[in-house]
């Protein structure tokens, strides 16, 4: 696609299937229902018919889109004035609300579910993240979606929100829990309950990575074992932990304190942690330069409703970019696919649709791009542009 090329980001309205918690499971009436005679159930219907007519074609998803955002019309009251407040704060999504999290859950991650992250640094700013769970419904990622939306309007469009699939969490996202990150089996939707005291608990967790590293609930089978990395056994009463003999010496470090994290908030300290067989510990060598210097070339687009529906204009071929390029009235897409992950900016000028649809445009381009589901989405209000984002801008002061 060269420069000037338009891309057309519009969609049919999908076909509302879901009617949960609307009183639609009835049986289907027949004749013309009179005036002031109607029926609970065909009231409710009409209501779902007059909201799909105001869906937009920016709003209404795409009937062949993967992660399509519905209308952000979240309930209120799901935040309060402590998200002003400085400092890390998790919630679970849970049946289209927003949980928050004791801070002794924070940091484990059940991939059946969605969650929201968000940093408060004071004047610093802020920044949101949503988690998606490798298992995560459609259903609750949309309301993940729209809760975030929520909280950014709630702080007035000004934290920068990121969005990462399980897995493939950015170092930033992974710095925010200095004590590790842990994936859990399960979620909401399955009848998860978490643990507590020491009762029968039988977990396998890998210990993997270098700089990000991360625990991962495996299947409870020595085929799950290998030589290079570490893993906890987690019995409720008796933790273990057993270390390869190829492990690197981040993991072996992280090993233990995973095992404590699990003893001081699962078990409430009463657990007695294993040591497993320590291999002899070899020299330590220099950490290898991360010369994943993968392309830094990116393409730059222009995203407008100004006709209506939502295009996208190619305005730039190649990195870097003149800063000018990035006019205040519009919304523009930064595609740095080819090293996972593309950036929405979000001008100041830019109309109330198109900075709430920036989630959605993310992620219809991705659909387009043909980018895999991984692909990691930064959106950045004017003025929030992180280095990562300059980096593509010639002389960004």
């Amino acid at each position: 696609m060269g420069r000037g090329d338009v891309m057309n980001l519009t969609g049919s309205p999908e076909e509302i299937k879901h009617s949960q918690g609307l009183g639609l499971d009835c049986q289907t009436e027949a004749g013309n229902p009179c005036v002031g005679k109607e029926s609970v159930c065909f009231r409710n219907v009409f209501l779902l018919a007059f909201l799909s007519l105001l869906c937009s074609d920016m709003f209404c998803p795409t009937t062949n889109s993967r992660s399509s955002m519905l209308p952000f019309m979240a309930a209120p009251g799901q935040f309060g004035a402590e998200v002003r407040e400085e400092g890390l704060k998790v919630w679970r999504v849970e049946k289209m609300k927003a949980v928050l999290l004791d801070p002794s859950e924070v940091g484990a991650f059940y991939n059946g579910d969605s969650y929201l992250v968000l940093e408060n640094r004071g004047q610093l700013g802020a920044d949101l993240h949503m988690w998606i769970g490798e298992q995560s419904s459609r259903d609750e990622q949309v309301a993940c979606a729209m809760l975030a939306t929520q909280l950014d309007n709630f702080l007035s469009g000004d934290p920068v929100q990121h969005r990462h699939v399980q897995g493939y969490e950015t170092p930033e996202f992974m710095a925010l829990f200095p004590r590790g990150v842990s994936y859990k089996t399960g979620g909401v939707d399955s009848g998860f309950r978490r643990a507590q005291g020491s009762g029968t608990v039988q977990r396998l967790y890998q210990i993997k990575g270098k700089r990000n590293i991360r625990a991962r609930e495996v299947e409870l089978s020595w085929s799950s074992f290998n030589k290079g990395d570490c893993f906890i056994l987690d019995l409720g009463e008796i933790i273990v932990s057993w270390i390869g003999s190829q492990a690197n010496i981040f993991e072996k470090q992280k090993v233990r304190e995973i095992a404590s994290l699990i003893r001081d908030t699962e078990r409430h300290g009463k657990a007695k942690i294993v040591l497993g067989k320590m291999p002899q510990l070899a020299e330590s060598t220099p950490e290898e330069d991360s010369k994943a210097d993968a392309s830094n070339s990116a393409s730059l687009y222009k995203v407008s409703d100004a006709t209506g529906s939502m295009t996208m204009t190619k305005v730039s071929e190649k990195s870097p970019f003149a800063k000018d390029l990035l006019v205040r009235d519009d919304c523009f897409i930064l595609d740095n696919g080819a090293n996972g992950k593309i950036f929405v900016w979000k001008g100041k000028g830019a109309n109330a649709e198109e900075k709430q649809s920036a989630l959605k445009m993310a992620d219809n381009f991705i659909e387009q791009m043909k980018y895999p589901r991984k692909t990691q989405v930064e959106i950045l209000p004017q003025g929030k542009e992180t280095i990562i984002f300059k980096q593509f801008y010639k002389n960004w002061n």
